[in-house]
């Protein structure tokens, strides 16, 4: 049983450390764009960024908050009717990977709307 947990971890472990870096290195070249943004027109700032925020809070409710759930619906469903270790380990690697993604994207939700308050704050 232990054996069937290598490759189905080892295809996770990589999936998270793929989305990670892809985000982090996203995210840095953006960082500095952002402040120079800031500077040249601080009004045309806040409404792309309030663009981006709202387009962002949207894509958080149909993918995370819905699709998520239900692949892990689907994958516990698969842990009660298929009984080989492979397809266990595979369910339940699914399962733990993706609870690690909603309680990642849960707190960038979090975070994401507290920016968007101050956005409002700033543009009022």
């Amino acid at each position: 049983m232990a054996r069937a947990y290598i490759i189905p971890t080892l295809v996770a472990g990589a999936l998270l450390m793929t989305i990670g870096f892809g985000l982090f290195f996203t995210n840095k070249t953006r960082i500095t764009s952002f402040e120079a943004h800031y500077h040249q027109d601080v009004s045309a700032f806040v409404e792309s960024e309030m663009v981006r925020v709202d387009n962002t809070l949207k894509e958080y409710q149909t993918v995370v908050f819905k699709a998520i759930p239900l692949i892990i619906i689907a994958a516990a469903l698969v842990l009660l009717f298929i009984n080989t270790p492979v397809w266990r380990a595979i369910s339940i690697t699914t399962i733990a990977m993706l609870i690690v993604i909603l309680l990642i994207d849960g707190t960038a939700h979090a975070r994401i709307a507290d920016y968007k308050e101050q956005l409002e704050l700033v543009e009022n």
